[in-house]
């Protein structure tokens, strides 16, 4: 018995890379897997292998951030399956530029297919989940396991707009664990580190012997999150890669400063913010360089 027998699941960008590697994890598990991603052989393949392992798959191609293809996601889910319980966002696309030198299609395809990717199928899930909720008169069991990225905590310079679209989906996971609490949908984000088609550039060839940066080396913690131990997780974002899982914590604030006379003027700002700001080079953001040594290696090398 599998931890996800009787479960069925939706996983996006699953023709290659993390969401084949966690279409296929989820069906190991006994899940049955609706594996959406532009059509094509690789669609077909992944979906080909689980039903070979002897697991159930069905393909759902189509672009994930078109209106009716969200739709789409969660009725062949019903239709072939006879529900739905989990929800994987993975796919992406990259379009990298500096910031002065991005043009507006580059910006809005990475948005669009991140971003607004994430919410088209969050919102026709949880909207079944609400209504499965309120016809049975009890929480649904509803797992949603959305795909940030470091980039947003780096502030990854040559990547203005994927690291604005992950940002987003942080925000859009921790408003919708807090929104979508009541009808049991747990959400979740986790920001992998792994070496596919689409960071193939950053992180070089695989090194011989077992890859540390391997998509499959991401899957269990996704398992885990779809599964009854995601019942006591929600609203957490995880770095997660090699043999590392982190659970980041929130912003802190750095410093508090209070007018002596209930209102700011310039010299008592210049006066309280100089001391802070004095004696430090700037650091833009809420850079979170601690997650980097947390393995051995960082990009499939050692660091």
């Amino acid at each position: 018995m599998g931890s996800l027998d009787g479960r069925v699941a939706i996983v996006t960008g699953a023709g290659q890379g993390l969401g084949a590697a966690e279409a296929r994890a989820l069906a190991a598990a006994g899940a049955r897997v609706v594996l959406n991603d532009l059509p094509g052989p690789a669609l077909d393949a992944v979906v080909e292998r689980i039903r070979a392992a002897g697991g159930e798959a069905a393909a759902c191609p189509g672009d994930v951030a078109d209106w009716a293809g969200g739709e789409a996601l969660v009725t062949t889910a019903v239709e072939r399956f006879g529900g739905l319980d989990i929800l994987v966002n993975n796919a992406g696309v990259l379009r990298d530029r500096m910031v002065f030198s991005m043009s507006e299609q580059e910006w809005d395809t990475v948005i669009r297919v991140h971003l607004r990717g994430h919410f088209v199928t969050t919102r026709f899930a949880t909207a079944y989940w609400r209504d499965r909720s309120k016809a049975d008169g009890r929480p649904a069991y509803a797992r949603i396991v959305n795909t940030a990225s470091e980039a947003f905590l780096l502030g990854s310079a040559g990547q203005p707009n994927y690291a604005a679209a992950k940002g987003g989906i942080v925000s859009l996971t921790l408003a919708t664990a807090r929104g979508c609490a009541r009808y049991g949908v747990r959400a979740n984000a986790i920001c992998p580190r792994a070496r596919t088609a689409m960071t193939g550039d950053l992180m070089g060839p695989a090194p011989d012997g077992p890859d540390p940066m391997a998509p499959e080396r991401v899957a269990p913690l996704v398992v885990h999150l779809a599964g009854p131990a995601g019942e006591r997780i929600t609203g957490e974002v995880f770095v997660v890669h090699s043999d590392v899982v982190a659970v980041l914590g929130p912003p802190t604030v750095r410093a508090a400063f209070h007018a002596a006379t209930g209102h700011w003027t310039a010299a008592e700002l210049d006066a309280a913010l100089g001391t802070l700001f004095a004696e430090e080079p700037p650091r833009p953001g809420f850079v979170c360089e601690e997650t980097l040594p947390l393995a051995a290696a960082t990009f499939g090398e050692p660091s």
